[in-house]
């Protein structure tokens, strides 16, 4: 026999053993898995699932009714800060991976030879990274751990990597932008990855990231966003900056009507990987 808790959810079952048929089972492993990978799309988890997108939007609904998950447009996220920014990069890059690659490759369609790119943490901005294969004389400087080994073969000239505290667990260093006896840095195009686009603005999981991001932002003449469909609505813990700061939004999908209306407000391009 199943117990449940006060709202509905029974206890945590391993996905090879759970029997999505039943409501309060799903819900379960619903939240576990928002929890794990930081948001869920409806398509993505229907299909997982083998239930029809009617049933988990429902799901969805009845846990954000109950202030388990925050809806998001095609989505949910989790309640507490929306997204576990402790969750291990290894377990972000896996997740939402045609998205992400789909996002990638546009996002490098807008680079030409020789720029000097400055990025930030994320698994997105890793996946931007591996689809340079086909330019040349790049200047990279980041504060992703990842960027080094997934940068092409021969697409650089220098790969700088911003120092300061390291975490581990999100393969990222958090301080300065600059480096000792340097001035400014000044870069072609910011390559920015969020936690949570809005009408309001973009922001970030990790407090202490978001005064870094802004200053990546500031030091570029051109700001480009990476943001899949599951980051549309969601304001996260720390605000980076308003969508007017904003040149460019490479995305999987439109966004809704009130966030497309900002951003065209703002004059900000969106491209819509194919």
């Amino acid at each position: 026999m199943t117990t449940s808790d006060n709202n509905g959810i029974s206890p945590q079952n391993e996905r090879s053993e759970s029997d999505y048929s039943l409501p309060a089972r799903r819900r379960s492993e619903l939240l576990k898995v928002a929890k794990t990978r930081g948001s869920i799309t409806v398509t993505e988890i229907a299909q997982e699932f083998a239930v029809s997108t009617d049933t988990i939007r429902r799901d969805l609904d009845y846990l954000s009714d109950r202030s388990l998950l925050m809806r998001t447009h095609g989505g949910a996220v989790p309640v507490d800060g929306f997204i576990d920014r402790d969750t291990p990069v290894a377990i972000r890059v896996n997740a939402r991976t045609a998205e992400k690659a789909r996002i990638a490759k546009a996002a490098s369609a807008l680079i030409v030879d020789g720029e000097t790119l400055i990025i930030n943490g994320g698994s997105t901005t890793r996946a931007f990274v591996g689809e340079l294969g086909a330019l040349r004389n790049l200047t990279i400087v980041t504060n992703n751990l990842g960027v080094p080994a997934a940068v092409p073969p021969n697409t650089t000239r220098g790969i700088y990597l911003l120092g300061g505290h390291v975490r581990q667990e999100l393969q990222v260093t958090i301080g300065a932008i600059g480096f000792a006896n340097s001035g400014p840095l000044c870069a072609d195009t910011a390559i920015i990855g969020v936690g949570g686009i809005s009408a309001s603005g973009v922001s970030t999981t990790l407090l202490e990231e978001s005064t870094m991001i802004t200053a990546m932002m500031e030091s570029a003449r051109r700001v480009v966003v990476l943001a899949d469909a599951a980051k549309f609505g969601t304001t996260v813990l720390a605000h980076i900056s308003t969508l007017s700061r904003i040149h460019v939004l490479v995305t999987n999908a439109t966004p809704p009507p009130d966030l497309m209306a900002a951003l065209n407000d703002s004059e900000v391009e969106v491209i819509i990987a194919d």
